[in-house]
């Protein structure tokens, strides 16, 4: 019923280390949490924070540093910046931090980054928008190395250290906590990135709540996210298929149906399962007219398979839509797929049932010969054709056939007096 879910298609993805090594560069960018003195600041005392430079001597490796990196020589600059022997708390603090953004940069050493990030944030004297930087490219860093009880400390003290906060950077939280398998905590990070990106809503706090209410079994609330969901991202089809799986968890079968069936008319379902779920959603809300027309239409474009499973659906489907020609012609179809005697039976009978006795007797003929079970039963059945087609003498060989089976004696007697004395009665000899 219900395939794996969204969240297993839209998986946050991974920070490219180049998009880390911009953001460290170019915007502000994360905290640390074991650094807590530099977090407990109040924000009078951040803007009283001296601004340092770095001292002549070491200035001036730096900029050489720099130039190499400008020419794209990351490597060249790395070594130069390793080569630094600082003495100065800030200058080692400061060299520390452009070592590990040169480590980011070659995006070849993940835990060099992390290390040097540490020795730059942890004497708490780079200038603030570095320190600001620092931390939260460390936090990225531990998301990257799957260290996320690492991160989680390092966001939240950017946070606290820089004042600020945004809704990537509680995405990130929500997804630490999902990866610790600590789903009830992803739902109030989540909450809050989605009040942070306003009136420029963003799709993955829904994904990592939907996540964490479907991961607890929580579907009720998991219903209430998507029913959200579904109004502010209505362009993306994946919801409106996604909405009625979710409303099956909950047994709610009628909006199931509601919800699909204007995802249909919207032009949305366009995979086999998606067009079979609505047709058997159609069948269990009493509309098997529309489950059948579905059917038939997509199995004949192709995107519905045309195999033995689909086409016994069809031909159930207009049974119950009580259009028995159409029923008895996909069990044929059905029939010689299969070359099953139990839908050769299905479409005689239903032939029978129809009134088309010379095709009904052919079918039942070749569900004898392929063993159907219950013999009698079909004797009775191709006597009753042959009757009605006024072959009393056929008529009359089946009937003797049906009375050989315990289980139809009784009947077979009275079709067979009957058998007889129309016969006779119309001058024709048995």
């Amino acid at each position: 019923m219900f395939n794996k879910l969204v969240f297993k298609n839209l998986k946050l993805k991974k920070l490219s280390t180049s998009l880390i090594v911009v953001a460290s560069l170019l915007v502000a960018q994360a905290p640390f949490a074991n650094y807590a003195e530099a977090a407990g600041a109040d924000q009078a005392e951040k803007k009283k924070r001296p601004t340092q430079l770095v001292g002549p001597r070491v200035g001036k490796k730096v900029q050489a540093a720099f130039e190499l990196y400008s020419t794209d020589d990351v490597k060249g600059a790395l070594d130069v910046l390793l080569d630094i022997d600082a003495s100065k708390p800030y200058d080692i603090a400061y060299v520390a931090r452009m070592i590990a953004v040169m480590y980011a940069t070659l995006g070849d050493n993940e835990q060099k980054t992390i290390e040097y990030l540490k020795k730059a944030i942890e004497p708490d004297l780079l200038n603030e928008g570095d320190q600001s930087e620092s931390l939260k490219l460390l936090g990225d860093m531990q998301m990257q190395t799957k260290d996320y009880e690492g991160a989680l400390k390092a966001f939240y003290a950017w946070m606290d250290f820089s004042g600020k906060e945004d809704g990537q950077t509680y995405i990130k939280i929500a997804n630490a906590y999902y990866s610790l398998k600590q789903l009830d905590k992803v739902i109030e990070p989540a909450d809050k990135a989605i009040a942070a990106f306003g009136d420029k809503p963003n799709q993955n706090p829904y994904i990592l709540k939907l996540t964490s209410y479907y991961e607890r079994k929580m579907y009720k609330e998991a219903v209430k996210v998507l029913e959200t969901v579904i109004q502010i991202f209505p362009e993306n089809k994946q919801w409106w298929t996604q909405l009625p799986s979710f409303y099956l968890l909950v047994e709610n079968y009628e909006k199931a149906t509601q919800t699909l069936d204007l995802a249909y008319k919207l032009g949305h379902l366009d995979k086999e399962s998606q067009i079979k779920m609505l047709a058997n959603l159609y069948s269990q809300s009493e509309a098997p007219y529309k489950a059948a027309m579905l059917l038939e239409k997509y199995i004949a474009s192709g995107l519905v398979k045309r195999d033995d499973k689909n086409i016994a659906t069809l031909a159930n489907a207009w049974h119950s839509a009580q259009h028995i020609d159409k029923a008895a012609s996909y069990y044929g179809e059905l029939a010689k797929m299969t070359s099953s005697a139990k839908h050769y039976r299905k479409q005689g009978m239903l032939l029978k049932q129809d009134e088309q006795f010379a095709k009904a007797v052919v079918a039942l003929n070749k569900a004898i010969e392929l063993g159907v079970s219950n013999q009698g039963r079909i004797q009775m059945s191709i006597a009753e054709s042959y009757f009605y087609l006024e072959k009393y003498k056929q008529a009359y060989a089946a009937i003797q056939k049906a009375m050989e089976d315990p289980g139809t004696r009784k009947s077979a007697k009275g079709w067979k007096s009957f058998i007889v004395d129309t016969a006779k009665r119309k001058n024709v000899t048995i």
